[in-house]
């Protein structure tokens, strides 16, 4: 993990990666369980080896008797489940005007959210303290007291907080950069200005990234198969700005200084507008701009041509669509990005045709819910948060 994605003292049982690969398991099998034989079939381990994580896993109380499975041969096979109350972990959504926090269990469930309203220009010291009191609202809500307090013990199953805010950032460091139209952020070391307010590991990344990778991991459910079994996506983020989060094969691409995924900001009209980040023509100020005038068809269409080009370069399988702006009108966005895929695949013959567009899964807490992964993906040897 990158500095300050530990997951903390508390989930003492997770100490190897073996201890990751049968708890991702654990969680993938559900409620009806898997035995310890299917776990050593599966992870490649002796039975020795399994027998001696799920014994940990069971004393720390992250996994349980989930009953008995009959056996081709010998006495029937004990059955272990994920314990999901075991651990929790908060992801946060600091948006430009809007703040969005989730509490979620082991199993990725929302089990407690807050929102409120939010000035990214406030100054840190304002937006720490928001979203400060709303991670221990949240916590207090949802497990009885925050961590530090005179708590009971079950407390200690806060992972920590996984944040997601509009780049350009530094995810390795937790440290932002010069965040379109918030100059004053450059440099500041959000991760551990935030983990000093808290007391809990914090971990910091591009908002983009967050649902991405929550996307990836297939957690209830989700898109794309067991596990999270994947190839490529681009999961496309229109709302106060406009950015990119890329899975490709498998995980999240945030290129070799974290900077990966600034979509928005790729300029295809060179006499265009004015952006915000200086250049003129950026495809975020084009379709916020149509926004702005009620031409979603419009933004739609300048939306198709950018996923195009993206396409085109990467050659990607799927196009996921969110954010506020997708959520008010969902189906002309899918249909007017669709038209212009699926005319280049015609026009350039691309074989199979073009990729799916499709709105992400989980709505508005797309981007919540993947920062508490930033916490949990790889406690379940998941994604590379």
């Amino acid at each position: 993990m990158a500095g300050g994605a530990s997951a903390g003292a508390n989930l003492v049982a997770v100490r190897s990666h073996n201890t990751a690969l049968v708890l991702g398991l654990l969680r993938d099998a559900g409620a009806e369980g898997i035995s310890r034989l299917e776990l050593a079939e599966r992870t490649g381990l002796t039975p020795q080896a399994v027998s001696k994580i799920t014994a940990r896993l069971r004393e720390e109380g992250f996994a349980a008797e989930a009953g008995r499975r009959a056996s081709t041969g010998g006495k029937p096979r004990t059955v272990l489940r994920l314990v999901p109350e075991a651990g929790h972990a908060v992801g946060v959504h600091l948006d430009r005007d809007e703040l969005r926090v989730v509490l979620v269990d082991l199993d990725g469930a929302v089990v407690g959210e807050r929102r409120a309203e939010l000035d990214l220009g406030a100054g840190a010291e304002a937006v720490l303290a928001v979203v400060g009191d709303a991670v221990e609202g949240v916590v207090r809500e949802g497990l009885g007291a925050f961590p530090g307090m005179e708590v009971p013990a079950e407390v200690g199953s806060l992972l920590g907080v996984g944040v997601a805010l509009p780049g350009p950032l530094d995810h390795a460091r937790g440290v932002l950069h010069r965040v379109t139209g918030f100059p004053e952020w450059d440099g500041f070391p959000l991760r551990d200005a935030l983990g000093e307010r808290l007391g809990v590991p914090v971990v910091v990344d591009k908002d983009t990234n967050a649902a991405a990778l929550g996307l990836s991991v297939g957690v209830e459910g989700g898109e794309y198969g067991e596990g999270g079994e994947v190839g490529s996506f681009a999961y496309l983020h229109l709302g106060t700005g406009l950015g990119a989060g890329l899975v490709i094969g498998g995980r999240v691409h945030r290129g070799a200084r974290t900077g990966a995924g600034e979509f928005g900001h790729q300029v295809i009209q060179l006499d265009g507008p004015m952006c915000e980040c200086g250049n003129r023509g950026c495809v975020e100020a084009l379709c916020l701009a149509a926004v702005e005038r009620g031409e979603a068809g419009e933004a739609a269409r300048v939306l198709g041509v950018a996923a195009a080009n993206l396409v085109g370069l990467l050659d990607i399988d799927a196009v996921l669509l969110g954010g506020r702006t997708i959520a008010g009108a969902p189906e002309g966005f899918v249909r007017g990005v669709g038209e212009v895929l699926d005319a280049r695949a015609r026009r350039e013959g691309v074989r199979g045709g073009s990729v799916p567009v499709r709105v992400a899964p989980r709505g508005e807490r797309v981007v919540a819910e993947g920062a508490a992964q930033l916490l949990l993906a790889p406690v379940f040897g998941r994604g590379d948060a």
